[in-house]
């Protein structure tokens, strides 16, 4: 075989040795697509008010604003949210965070239920003002868990409101909802907003 022959032949596996490569490489990418977003409440799944219809604004990227009580420094950039509210002072919440590992996800929950347990004494804390207790309303069985608590705030000049909020997570997604309204402990809807956070958790994926 003369040297131009060799040449040609060698020419041609190289080719075909780069056209392999690049053949083999498409199915790699082509079967990690990204995964779904989680979804959202919708509004006719919050608890009920005996008055008014819910209404929801847009899932949207970010923090929301203003930041929940308690909760709110912890969240990340990444988050994202849905505003919900109804014709009177009732309205709600949900915060959803993907994170990169499920052990990611899984020390942000417990971050989160750490603030949670805490909330009373934080708000007392940050606003001298109001005078905040709070109760513990127990786990909810659904994917890897999520927890639900109250909490009640007096302010000096007379508001009195009531809020629930609950931290609930699936694999590496942690979504937080809260639900608030003018009142105490007697006008929480609690069997309600745990039903509610049932369907928040199990509709994340």
């Amino acid at each position: 075989m003369n040297i131009r022959a060799r040449g040609a032949r060698a020419a041609v596996t190289v080719l075909m040795a780069g056209a392999a490569v690049a053949v083999a490489a498409v199915p790699a990418t082509a079967a990690t697509p990204p995964a779904d977003p989680p979804a959202f409440l919708e509004p006719a799944e919050l608890p009920p008010h005996p008055s008014s219809d819910w209404y929801a604004g847009p899932v949207t990227a970010g923090q929301p604003d203003p930041l929940p009580m308690c909760v709110g420094e912890a969240l990340p950039s990444t988050a994202s949210h849905r505003q919900y509210w109804t014709e009177y002072d009732t309205g709600a919440l949900q915060v959803t965070v993907v994170e990169r590992s499920t052990q990611r996800a899984r020390e942000f929950a417990a971050l989160i239920r750490a603030d949670l347990a805490d909330c009373a004494r934080t708000m007392m804390e940050r606003y001298p003002d109001v005078t905040a207790t709070q109760k513990y309303y127990g786990r909810l069985a659904v994917e890897e868990g999520a927890h639900v608590y109250g909490v009640h705030t007096v302010a000096e000049w007379g508001a009195s409101d009531i809020n629930l909020l609950s931290v609930g997570r699936d694999g590496r997604t942690v979504t937080i909802v809260k639900w608030g309204q003018m009142g105490t402990f007697e006008h929480a809807q609690v069997a309600d907003f745990r039903a509610t956070t049932v369907t928040a958790v199990d509709k994340l994926h």
